[in-house]
């Protein structure tokens, strides 16, 4: 099962495009983050997810850059007006302080406006966890990025976010969709193969679901 975690996560990597491509992967034991020097952002982060959920308490947890290169820092976000907001989402691993708290971590977070990543971002974050009680699921989620920036290390802001949730009992897709970064708390759903052609990255072929492998 690991290797094949591993290698969903590789059908999502990309090649340079258009000055957006990966320059380090972190890996932890909580999700694959694939990150963007230029942008001080991650690209996007993949992570299982069953049973997700859980009491523990965040309160104290804050943002760390974990001594990442050309990371973003607390400094680009006071003021800004966006929200640190988490790609894999820190209420997935509730049932584990240590395993919540490394979510907490600039390369697992993007710039999102408060009525996204309060709004529809949380709604489908929470449907995902309640899904994750009856399956194990394998998600992908990352953002798509125009020239925006933001602080004193110009992080990227994106322009939409997405998100793509696998069955890996069924191997099925149960999620697939595309969140703009405004204040419209909207979202619509998207294929994968016209996800790609948002992304404007050149992805590697998609395996095994889309092949029903």
């Amino acid at each position: 099962m690991y290797k094949l975690i591993q290698l969903i996560c590789l059908a999502f990597a990309f090649v340079s495009v258009e000055g957006q491509n990966i320059d380090t992967v972190i890996v932890n034991d909580v999700y694959s983050s694939y990150y963007s020097y230029q942008l001080h952002d991650p690209l996007y982060v993949c992570y299982k997810l069953y049973h997700g959920g859980g009491d523990c308490d965040r309160k104290a947890f804050h943002f760390k850059t974990q001594n990442l290169p050309y990371s973003a820092t607390p400094a680009d976000y006071k003021g800004s007006g966006y929200d640190e907001g988490h790609l894999a989402d820190a209420k997935d691993f509730a049932s584990d302080c240590i395993r919540e708290e490394e979510t907490f971590r600039f390369y697992n977070c993007v710039p999102q406006t408060p009525r996204m990543n309060r709004g529809i971002w949380k709604h489908f974050e929470t449907e995902i966890r309640k899904a994750s009680q009856e399956d194990s699921l394998f998600i992908v989620c990352g953002s798509i990025f125009g020239n925006r920036t933001m602080g004193p290390d110009n992080i990227a802001i994106p322009e939409d976010c997405w998100k793509v949730v696998f069955s890996l009992s069924s191997k099925k897709i149960v999620y697939s969709f595309i969140c703009p970064n405004d204040e419209s708390d909207s979202f619509s759903p998207i294929e994968v193969g016209e996800l790609k052609k948002r992304l404007k990255y050149k992805v590697i072929e998609f395996n095994p679901y889309l092949h029903g492998e």
